[in-house]
């Protein structure tokens, strides 16, 4: 890669590419799934297709300052501003935004949404929101630490960061022998897919997003260091491809900003 290559920018073109073929994580959700939410049936999904535990979310919505973090496709957004909180959807990919848009405007949500780097939350306020909502997407990140102090910032005291992510150890193996139901221990960790020769990347990954693997130190270590008191943790297997059969692919985290809310 050139010294000058600009990570956000390679996957904001390949986010926009994702939707318009269709990846499954930029397919909004319908109006069926507003409409039940509206009626306070309604689950979100942090990591693979495993909903969030109700009791990491406040018991009531209603009026609920939430920032949905690198959370563009129409789904989980859309689904918490149908069951009563003030939803912004912060994404890299245009065409991502669009889908909440889509949603806002076929199901009378007001839903606003900000285009940005994950890292640089400066277009939002200082202690402005009650949960801070992201889903696995940090794998798409080159560095952590900045998200952790931007999610820090943009929360009230007392307020939530819930957060997936990879498992890192999934990225020990060649992705493409997975495809093939083979374990192949290839790779050090951590690792980025940018450190993979150009055939081999587009073999695995095609023209997809560059992703990064963070080690747990990023990871938790990271929400730690950014202030954060870490309330639960659990890890969650999902069926993409053998790995699942024998380690969980994805950790989800609840941590607060600690004082009480005002």
């Amino acid at each position: 890669m050139a010294d000058d290559f600009d990570p956000v920018a390679h996957n904001r073109a390949a986010w926009d590419r994702e939707v318009e073929n269709g990846n499954e994580w930029t397919r909004p959700v319908g109006p069926d799934v507003i409409a039940r939410a509206r009626a306070g049936d309604w689950s979100v999904v942090l990591t693979g297709h495993q909903p969030v535990p109700r009791d990491w979310l406040p018991a009531d919505l209603t009026g609920t300052a939430v920032l949905c973090l690198a959370s563009g496709g129409g789904q989980q957004g859309p689904v918490l501003a149908a069951a009563g909180a003030a939803v912004t959807v912060f994404d890299n990919s245009p065409r991502q935004l669009e889908r909440d848009q889509e949603v806002a405007a076929r199901d009378g949500l007001a839903i606003r949404t900000v285009l940005g780097d994950m890292r640089d939350l400066s277009a939002l306020s200082d202690a402005s929101f009650d949960v801070v909502f992201n889903p696995v997407s940090n794998v798409f990140c080159p560095d952590l630490a900045p998200v952790w102090r931007e999610a820090f910032r943009v929360l009230r005291p007392g307020g939530l960061l819930l957060a997936g992510f990879m498992n890192p150890d999934v990225y020990i193996f060649d992705a493409a022998a997975l495809d093939r139901d083979r374990f192949v221990v290839r790779h050090r960790i951590p690792l980025t897919t940018l450190s993979l020769s150009g055939a081999e990347r587009q073999r695995a990954y095609g023209s997809g997003p560059i992703e990064y693997s963070h080690s747990l130190t990023e990871q938790i270590g990271g929400q730690l260091a950014a202030g954060f008191a870490l309330t639960h943790l659990a890890e969650a297997p999902d069926d993409v491809d053998v790995t699942s059969r024998y380690m969980p692919r994805y950790i989800a985290t609840r941590a607060a900003r600690p004082g009480a809310q005002v």
